[in-house]
């Protein structure tokens, strides 16, 4: 039986909560609350989460400066985040960001359709992934019980194919979020597929790699 993922709502405005669960309730998903950053934070410390919900406007740590530690911890930095604000977005917004590493943002009022397919999509890989995890345990054991050292020599190749990746995407990042007034859109959003496909290699690689027991 498939566990149910957690997912975590963080907006300072109780009513807001209210409707995203309402929207996100027939997911049949375990929905954590949080009224602030740092709230957030103290969620992130002990529970591991499928996707994030983060308000962009709230009083003392904002939605950006939330998702910037979120991303700084080894423990929570690939854990997707969707931006909620109630204002248009600009382009200064839309690269602060980007540079947080956002897979996406929501304008309030928000679909709720749109909401719970974005959503669920995030669930089913947080799922998949788990359901990678255990399957590279059974693989580990098979490379090393049939193919010993070549198998390991490998993975460990593909280890450090899948780090180059991640460190020249990372740069490119940097240049992107430094230079955003003469960047096009469709650069960040090329970029951004790219991410999110080296991404899903990476979590494969390190299955592979090393997976946590």
């Amino acid at each position: 039986m498939t566990q149910k993922a957690n997912i975590l709502l963080v907006d300072d405005r109780d009513e807001n909560l209210i409707a995203l669960e309402a929207a996100l309730t027939s997911l049949d998903q375990n929905l954590v609350r949080a009224n602030s950053g740092e709230e957030a934070l103290k969620h992130l410390l002990g529970t591991d989460f499928a996707v994030i919900l983060l308000d962009v406007i709230m009083p003392g740590m904002d939605g950006f400066e939330t998702a910037a530690h979120i991303k700084q911890r080894e423990k929570t930095k690939d854990v997707p985040i969707i931006f909620l604000t109630a204002q248009e977005v600009d382009r200064h917004q839309v690269f602060r960001g980007y540079s947080s590493r956002a897979v996406d943002f929501l304008i309030k009022p928000f679909d709720p359709w749109v909401l719970r397919s974005k959503v669920e999509v995030f669930v089913e890989l947080h799922q998949l992934k788990a359901q990678m995890r255990e399957q590279a345990r059974s693989l580990q054991r098979v490379l090393g019980q049939e193919t010993g050292e070549p198998g390991k020599v490998l993975v460990e190749q593909l280890a450090q194919r899948s780090r180059q990746v991640q460190s020249d995407l990372a740069d490119l990042r940097e240049h992107i979020v430094g230079n955003y007034q003469e960047i096009d859109q469709p650069l960040v959003d090329a970029v951004r597929r790219v991410d999110r496909s080296a991404s899903r290699l990476s979590t494969l690689v390190d299955t592979l790699h090393g997976p946590e027991e």
